[in-house]
Formats: structure tokens, C-alpha cells, sequence
């Protein structure tokens, strides 16, 4: 379920030209920014950049990097994308600064085929050279063995299960991830080949033999890269709500909350399920998710989360 609140019928031309306008004087109307954009949906942004730039002669989304700052800027300008855009852009982000492969896994693992590929071509578009190219150059083993498959699958989606195969694979898994002593390849062709259905099945299937999660002490203080990629897969097709939900915790309980990986979560779900991930937080650590938000975050930018949850300050 979304969060985003948006009018039916809305004027790309009406809106463009408020946001030009906005841009106009000393200093920008920011407010104007928030409570246009911030109410329309992927199809109506897409509409008032085109619009924008018919009219005006320039690309909104440049105009807006040179008009708003900070964390405010980079949540406006990755709203303002196309979502395989938006992932394309995230995903190289990841590999260029500081190889955040947990990014590259998080969409690899939550988009649907359709999405995944969707947004490898517009990494292909944008930066002229395919996304499991630059994923291989920068890693190495079995690490890159892992994101390199994960990144060109192509999944079965239907409810197909093979209770045998779940069975056979919950062992593998199991000897390989908590052992430390089966093959590590065998566990990279499972996870990155099996459509969805079958590896929540093998997982299910695994908590009833060994009677705890396969994601349960699977990384620690001392886990690399690897390591942290698997447990990454393996939270993110078990149950994308719970993974996200983590995320949004682990980035406000940070000292300095971290921003960007915030500013991922609600503007990459606040057309898709941001309200169930809500849910899930209050839930989890009885706080509503917005008076967390509020109090992690100032300014604009709190002011543009919280109107994507569908909360106005």
C-alpha cells in the first residue's frame, strides 16, 4: 500500500510554470517544491519535466540541483527519476562510493524480472556500459560470483514449488552458510537461479529441520563482504517488508542517521508499500515511523519525507 497522496487531475502545464516561478526572486520557494512534487505521481512528474523543459528550454531536474541543497536535493532529484532510472543511479552510486553492495543486492533481490531489467537498461543508457560489468570490475570470488548472478537472473514468478528441491537446497544452504564447510558456488546457483516462490520454501523448509531462520547469526562484527551480501539476499526475497523496515531502523538508530539509505527507502516505496513498512516499524519499536522521521531529520528535507509518507508536517 502507498503512502503517496495524489490528486486525479492535476495541470502538468499549471505545475510547471508554479515551479518556475518558485525558482524566481531571492532564493526558492521551497515550500511551493514540496507540495507540488511531493503530491504527484511517478507518471505526473514524469509529465511536468517534459512539459517543464517545452516550455522552458532547461531540465528541471537541473534546475532544481542548483536551486536546494543537501539531503534535501538528493531526495528531490531521485523522486524526480523514473524508477529503473532512480535504481540505475543508486546502483552505480553504490559501486563508485564506497561499494555499498547491499544496495545492488536489494534491488536485485526485491524488483520483480521485469523491473531488474528494466533497470539494467537504463544503466546501459546512462553510463554506456551494462550494470554487471561494472559490479564484476569492482569485485572480486565469490562475492562477485554472487552479484554477478544475482544482477542477470531472470526469475520464475509463479507459485511453483518442488518440496523435494526445497528440502535438498534448505541442506546445502545450511552447510555452506552456518558450517562454513559446503560449497559456496552451489549456494550462489541456488540463490541467484530459484524463482522466489522455491527459496521461501527452502527457508521455510529450513527453519522446520534446523528450528531457527537461515538468516539468524548469519553475520557478525567479523563478517565480510560476502558474508553480508548473503544475509542481504537472503532478508530481501524472504520478506522484503521486514528487510526494509530493518533498514529504515538501523538508519535512524545510527549516531548521524544515515540519509541516504532514509532517503532510498521512502522514495523508492512511497508508491508501492511504504504504508505497510510503517506498520511494520510501529510494530516493531513502538514509535510511529513519521515522529521518528521528525525527530531524526530538520528542514526541507524532513518536510519532503514526511509528505511522501503521507503525513504534512
Amino acid at each position: 500500500m502507498a503512502t503517496l497522496i495524489a490528486p486525479s487531475n492535476h495541470s502538468p502545464q499549471e505545475d510547471a510554470e508554479a515551479l518556475r516561478k518558485a525558482f524566481e526572486g531571492w532564493g526558492t520557494d521551497e515550500k511551493t517544491v514540496i507540495v507540488i512534487l511531493g503530491h504527484r505521481t511517478v507518471y505526473q512528474r514524469q509529465q511536468i519535466r517534459r512539459v517543464y523543459e517545452e516550455i522552458f528550454q532547461e531540465d528541471l531536474v537541473k534546475r532544481l540541483e542548483s536551486e536546494i541543497k543537501g539531503d534535501f536535493e538528493k531526495a528531490v532529484y531521485r523522486w524526480l527519476l523514473e524508477p529503473a532510472d532512480r535504481d540505475a543511479v543508486l546502483a552505480n552510486v553504490a559501486i563508485k562510493n564506497g561499494k555499498n553492495y547491499n544496495v545492488i543486492v536489494e534491488i536485485a533481490t526485491i524488483l520483480s524480472p521485469e523491473e531488474l531489467l528494466a533497470v539494467r537498461r537504463a544503466y546501459l543508457n546512462r553510463y554506456k556500459h551494462s550494470l554487471e560489468e561494472d559490479v564484476a570490475a569492482h569485485t572480486s570470488g565469490h562475492l562477485r560470483q554472487l552479484l554477478v548472478g544475482l544482477v542477470t537472473s531472470y526469475r520464475y514468478v509463479g507459485d511453483e514449488i518442488n518440496p523435494k528441491l526445497a528440502q535438498t537446497e534448505a541442506e546445502i544452504l545450511h552447510d555452506a552458510v552456518k558450517e562454513k564447510k559446503g560449497s559456496y558456488e552451489e549456494t550462489i546457483r541456488v540463490l541467484t537461479t530459484r524463482s522466489k516462490t522455491q527459496l521461501v520454501a527452502t527457508f521455510n523448509r529450513y527453519r522446520e529441520i534446523h528450528g531457527t531462520s537461515i538468516s539468524k547469526k548469519l553475520v557478525d562484527e567479523g563478517s565480510d563482504e560476502f558474508q553480508r551480501a548473503l544475509y542481504t539476499a537472503i532478508r530481501g526475497i524472504n520478506d522484503p517488508i521486514k528487510y526494509y523496515e530493518k533498514v529504515v531502523r538501523n538508519a535512524i538508530k545510527k549516531v548521524g542517521t544515515d540519509e541516504d539509505a532514509l532517503t532510498r527507502v521512502v522514495v523508492s516505496r512511497a508508491e508501492k508499500d511504504l504504508k505497510i513498512i510503517s506498520e511494520v516499524y510501529y510494530k516493531r519499536n513502538s514509535v510511529l515511523l513519521e515522529h521518528a522521521i521528525a525527530k531524526e531529520t530538520s528542514g526541507d528535507y524532513k518536510k519532503f519525507l514526511l509528505t511522501l509518507l503521507g503525513k504534512e508536517d
